[in-house]
């Protein structure tokens, strides 16, 4: 499908969604909100995909939300403020709850919703060269669409001084704080996370999927007695599980377990996540 703000493209079972206002450091309004909902819908529904990475076209990610589009929608009622809100709060828990991994694939400028992107995604890759910045407070407002994902990934501690200041960080203190996954040079970006997207495509898919929802489940849950029940319940399902049953079976025979056809296992060794051209 096509779309005004976005270039999606699924190679090798990888789903790539570029966010493509390169101009604009890819900052979003309500059409990309829309679209990227669309899009990542179609994508989680679509069983040849067995990951999903988002990235961004130009020097940047994603610098956050349109000013021109803000200023536009402070000028609307509550109930449309609202509803517009719900639209981007709606995309992160997407983003958050997709049954396929996702991958951010992070450089440049990241600012404010374009930090809730990469907090919101299970694994992010940042180059050594991007700059952070929860800024929100510096244009008056607070980021409480992406506060649940940003506080979850760096810890209240340091959400206190990144979203109080709005000051900007480094991809190493990113690295530090936990919003990023993994660091690297630019130049080794694409390789890197095509070496992490080989490492997904391994598991079964089912698994994946129950595996995000579980530790959604049990991060910072107490050791009841309730969850003690319910992992066994789960461990007891999936093992008895078409999938289980196959995984355990071809570990034993000493071959492929059958979700790895041959399209995903050369997307372990081809680039499933294209190359931005950088600019010098």
């Amino acid at each position: 499908m096509d779309y005004q703000t976005l270039i999606v493209e699924i190679k090798y079972g990888i789903g790539v969604v570029w966010l493509n206002r390169p101009k604009a450091h890819n900052v979003f309004d309500e059409t990309m909100i829309a679209e990227m909902i669309d899009a990542l819908r179609r994508l989680n529904d679509d069983p040849s995909v067995r990951a999903v990475v988002l990235a961004g076209k130009g020097s940047s990610f994603c610098g956050g939300g349109d000013l021109k589009w803000m200023e536009l929608m402070a000028g609307r009622s509550f109930q449309e403020n609202y509803a517009d809100a719900m639209n981007f709060a709606t995309l992160l828990h997407l983003i958050d709850t997709l049954k396929k991994p996702t991958v951010a694939r992070v450089h440049g400028f990241v600012s404010a919703g374009g930090a809730g992107l990469v907090a919101a995604c299970d694994i992010a890759v940042s180059d050594y060269d991007a700059e952070f910045r929860l800024s929100e407070v510096r244009l008056g407002l607070i980021p409480s669409t992406i506060g649940p994902y940003v506080v979850r990934a760096i810890g209240e501690r340091a959400a206190r001084r990144f979203i109080l200041t709005g000051e900007a960080f480094t991809a190493a203190e990113a690295y530090r704080l936990g919003l990023v996954s993994e660091i690297t040079p630019p130049d080794e970006l694409d390789s890197r996370i095509n070496e992490l997207l080989g490492e997904l495509v391994q598991g079964g898919p089912a698994a994946q999927a129950l595996a995000k929802e579980w530790i959604r489940t049990t991060a910072g849950a107490p050791l009841t007695a309730d969850l003690i029940k319910e992992s066994a319940t789960y461990l007891a399902e999936l093992r008895a599980s078409e999938e289980g049953r196959e995984g355990i079976r071809s570990f034993l025979e000493k071959r492929k377990p059958a979700w790895l056809r041959k399209k995903t296992k050369t997307a372990a060794k081809k680039a499933a996540a294209p190359k931005a051209k950088r600019k010098k």
